[in-house]
């Protein structure tokens, strides 16, 4: 009987061996993979580096062009608003103008009835206002015309 345990011993042994070659090249080719895994997963990981400062490199140029158009913007938000200041003040200016002509072209017309002067002046000013700008300067012209006649009729 002792070489029957033997016997089974040794065969337990070899197919304990057998199983522990085929797990062996099993996980060989596992580990196979994992390196081929592990390498395209390298690959993959330097692309993704690149790719980041690639990115890093963009995003620090668009910063970069950001801040020299929000000065550009700026400055010209500046210069926009002074020339807008600028135009509101030569507009008033040109009302006061507009205005001055208008009562000089009023002061000008020969009046049929002196009582009714100022009556008759507000309404003419309001007939005159800035919608007739050309009348009034034909006006101020044909006044200054008449006023350089009367200056040298005097003068002679």
């Amino acid at each position: 009987m002792t070489h029957w345990i033997g016997f089974a011993v040794e065969g337990l042994v070899s197919v304990l061996l057998l199983l522990t070659v085929i797990y062996c090249t099993m996980l060989n080719k596992q580990l196979r993979r994992l390196k081929a895994d592990e390498h395209a997963l390298k690959a993959t990981i330097a692309e993704l580096i690149t790719a980041t400062e690639i990115a890093e490199r963009a995003i620090a140029g668009l910063k970069v062009t950001v801040r020299d158009v929000d000065q550009n913007i700026g400055d010209r938000l500046r210069t926009a608003e002074r020339f807008a200041a600028d135009i509101s003040r030569q507009i008033e200016a040109g009302n006061v103008v507009l205005d001055r002509l208008t009562k000089v072209v009023l002061a000008g017309r020969p009046l049929t009835d002196p009582e009714g002067a100022a009556e008759a002046a507000e309404p003419a000013a309001a007939a005159l206002g800035p919608t007739d700008s050309k009348a009034v300067a034909a006006a101020a012209q044909a006044f200054a015309q008449r006023t350089r006649a009367r200056a040298r009729g005097l003068a002679a």
